[in-house]
């Protein structure tokens, strides 16, 4: 059988560090991780080599040298509000990088799966299939929209995965998801509040991993969402945590996102219908309260 070549850029990441962790028994697959610093990813089965996603000298020189059948692009600017204030970053990041990225796997023949957001979507009709019309209100979302199109007017081989609500735990700790952000404070007796009027299918960084792994296995084209299978709030989020871990929830203040003032405006109300994810590739997210329990079994590793 013939090796695949899967060259991963934002190794260092959240859903990077799990693609490594994933593909870590897997000797039918060769990694390539990059990123722009140094590699944070300690032993495993890959190679690294540092790569800016905004530089097409060093896009053309990686994809060049390694000569990947598939690309999982998961690098890009994801803080809403960052996105906001830093337009220009954004788009270089976001949109830019992708161009690149384009151009390298059309001289290459390299099929490339790119990371979107159900923020291409304004939110008032959610939850959104594949082929829904997308009307993104803040920069991150046009950015990302962008990004798709680009892929979508190009001649290579693509995928778009649209995804919402990462969270997982990584190898930095100074990373906090919304799970342990809950679980941290409620432990420390402070009050949090929670707002119960934004509406997502929650992601498990491992269940990602695994939706990208079934696409880079088929390589199979066209849009697909990957997500979690329960609509969720943070409240809901905040208080399914609270009872897993026997916190007292009543320091969980319920609020709407009035309240806190954000450069970035939020859809109120997204999810994503996993129809087409589960009957072409297979996948089967687990339950938010399985994911918990996912992420108990991991804290005492570490």
């Amino acid at each position: 059988m013939r090796i695949k070549k899967i060259l991963i850029t934002g190794a260092n990441g959240l859903l990077g560090q799990k693609l490594i962790k994933h593909y870590h028994h897997n000797t039918d697959v060769q990694i390539i991780a990059t990123g722009i610093k140094e590699s944070r990813l300690g032993e495993g089965n890959y190679t690294y080599c540092t790569m800016d996603v905004t530089s097409k000298k060093d896009i053309e020189r990686v994809v060049s040298e390694t000569a990947p059948n598939v690309i999982i692009h998961t690098a890009a600017m994801t803080r809403v509000d960052q996105c906001e204030t830093a337009p220009e970053t954004c788009w270089n990041l976001n949109v830019t990088a992708v161009d690149h990225l384009v151009k390298a796997s059309k001289k290459n023949n390299s099929f490339i799966i790119h990371l979107s957001t159900d923020f291409i979507f304004d939110g008032k009709a959610g939850p959104y299939k594949e082929d829904d019309t997308p009307a993104p209100i803040n920069h991150y979302g046009e950015s990302k929209l962008a990004s798709e199109e680009l892929l979508q007017k190009s001649t290579i081989r693509y995928a778009i995965v649209r995804t919402q609500l990462v969270y997982g735990i990584t190898s930095n700790p100074g990373r906090l998801n919304i799970v342990l952000w809950v679980k941290k404070n409620l432990e420390e007796r402070k009050t949090i509040k929670v707002v119960n009027d934004q509406w997502r299918t929650p992601t498990l960084a491992e269940d990602l991993a695994k939706g990208c792994a079934l696409l880079a296995e088929r390589e199979a084209e066209g849009i697909f969402n990957i997500s979690g299978k329960d609509m969720l709030s943070p409240y809901d989020m905040a208080v399914a945590t609270a009872d897993f871990f026997n916190l007292d929830k009543s320091l969980i203040e319920e609020v709407d996102g009035s309240i806190f003032t954000q450069p970035a405006k939020r859809p109120p109300k997204t999810g994503f219908i996993l129809d087409k994810a589960r009957e072409t590739l297979g996948y089967e997210p687990v339950s938010f309260r399985e994911s918990l329990a996912i992420l108990k079994s991991q804290l005492t590793c570490v």
